[in-house]
């Protein structure tokens, strides 16, 4: 079956819209866009979902300094939200 993002929450899928639409985001970066929309978000909830993409290789992990990591998509993530994309758009009519 072609990968549409169903084994992802709907906030892991919300994580790689954001890290999508920024250029190597930190943690802080993605926290502060979501909290804009969603409300507060806690750490406990930002860094595992981020760490559950890394491992489901959604998402790749860098070090921009000693303190700071930075989050960028990979070739099947874009690829992977795309054809969300077109589902949704197949099953919903604006």
């Amino acid at each position: 079956m072609t990968d549409l993002l169903f084994e992802l929450t709907s906030f892991q899928r919300d994580l790689l819209y954001v890290i999508a639409g920024k250029t190597d985001p930190s943690g802080q970066e993605i926290k502060q866009e979501l909290q804009r929309d969603m409300g507060e978000i806690t750490h406990g909830r930002l860094y595992p979902n981020l760490d559950t993409l890394v491992k489901l290789e959604y998402v790749e992990k860098g070090r921009s300094d000693r303190r700071t990591n930075y989050y960028s998509t990979t070739e099947k993530t874009m690829e992977s939200l795309k054809r969300r994309r077109e589902w949704e758009d197949a099953h919903v009519s604006l």
